[in-house]
């Protein structure tokens, strides 16, 4: 009763702002195309930050070059609708909802959607909880729209393999629940996206509808090495990247730093490691050393990816395909890394010297990596071939073909 009596109280004070600002919503203000997707996520997607963020606005991006109206909106709170990342949208062309006012009256997420949704021909619904929380009430305002459960990745199995490692009932549960929340997805949707063929097999275990399927995975786009490629032994120090709003990568630099680098400098002492990612938690900032340095959100990372020597991603849970891992092939920066970490990718040869599991093993990866100039080089120089199945051009074909 409070909670909402507090949002009805702010939502009351943003209409009277809105009204004195003279913001007003005038649905012929927006540039419908010929075919018009409306994109909806849990935020404004902030593709610097995650790599699901980073996938949409690639994928937004395609559909915009091949003449495609984008609608995006973000599931805050309407007194929330704060984002930095709003106005790089607009100016790309995305027509993105905003708070404003409509006879007076605050026009809210789902007047939105009420509005455009007769002229939308797909609902690209991203996770699990957006797509639930939307469907039926878009296909009430357009029983001829396709919806899109684009999974980003599959939950179930990312949790289940989390309780494998903390054996927490809680975390258990958890599986469930968005086990029979994905499948109930899957029945709706007109369209299921798969992050991953792995992903879509394990999902097809539990739905067989493979005709529902697609993979469309993450976007990533090999850079020719420069001129002023940094060599090997021009480079120093481990980088790991990830976003600490999602748990697998607190588990991993945790992982990292307790387990891992003790035995690594045991004999090489002389090797740093840096971690670079949003929002780091409390136990991760706790570990902030001169050896293992916490750096938080960089916003223009190429530094680190060349001057970097190893990238190091020891994930023991989690699913789909892992941006950084492809963020780190683009620039040709040589991984280690688990059979998680590994998920959707084809290391060929390279293999062996790129994957294993336990602490004892990896550390004994990532020195080799570290001090074998021979290696280093065959791994980085194989990095584009890594890469093809990921590219913008297999991306786009595939977008093409589904969304005419």
């Amino acid at each position: 009763m409070y909670k909402t009596l507090k949002t009805n109280y702010r939502n009351w004070k943003l209409k009277n702002k809105l009204i004195k600002q003279n913001i007003q919503f005038n649905i012929e203000n927006f540039d419908f195309k010929p075919v018009n997707v409306l994109f909806i996520d849990e935020i404004i997607p902030e593709f610097n930050k995650d790599s699901g963020s980073r996938r949409l606005k690639e994928i937004i991006t395609l559909l915009l070059k091949n003449n495609i109206g984008v609608f995006l909106l973000a599931d805050y709170k309407q007194y929330k609708y704060k984002s930095d990342y709003i106005k790089w949208y607009k100016e790309m062309g995305v027509q993105v909802y905003e708070p404003s006012v409509f006879e007076k009256k605050l026009v809210t997420k789902n007047q939105f959607v009420e509005w455009v949704a007769p002229r939308m021909n797909y609902a690209w619904l991203h996770r699990p909880k957006m797509f639930k929380k939307y469907a039926d009430f878009i296909k009430q305002k357009n029983d001829a729209v396709k919806l899109i459960f684009d999974m980003c990745d599959f939950h179930y199995i990312r949790l289940l393999r989390e309780w494998e490692k903390n054996n927490k009932p809680e975390t258990k549960k958890a599986a469930q629940d968005y086990l029979k929340l994905e499948l109930e997805n899957c029945k709706k949707a007109d369209l299921i996206f798969a992050i991953s063929e792995t992903d879509r097999n394990l999902v097809l275990e539990h739905y067989n509808q493979p005709e529902k399927f697609t993979v469309v995975s993450n976007i990533h786009q090999y850079f020719e090495k420069p001129n002023a490629f940094n060599p090997f032994e021009k480079r120093e120090n481990i980088l790991f990247i990830g976003n600490f709003r999602h748990r697998p990568n607190e588990d991993a630099v945790l992982f990292l730093h307790n387990k891992i680098m003790p035995m690594v400098w045991k004999t090489h002492p002389e090797i740093k490691v840096d971690i670079v990612g949003s929002y780091p938690t409390e136990s991760v900032l706790k570990l902030n050393a001169d050896n293992f340095k916490v750096l938080g959100f960089v916003d223009d990372v190429s530094t680190y990816f060349y001057n970097s020597r190893v990238f190091f991603a020891p994930l023991r849970y989690g699913a789909g395909i892992k941006g950084k891992i492809g963020q780190s092939l683009e620039y040709s920066l040589p991984i280690v890394t688990t059979d998680i970490g590994a998920e959707g990718f084809n290391f060929g040869n390279h293999a062996e010297a790129m994957i294993a599991n336990d602490a004892d093993t990896l550390s004994k990866k990532i020195i080799e990596m570290y001090t074998n100039k021979t290696l280093w080089n065959a791994v980085s120089d194989y990095s584009k071939n890594i890469l093809q199945p990921f590219s913008i051009q297999e991306t786009e074909a595939t977008l093409k073909n589904l969304i005419n």
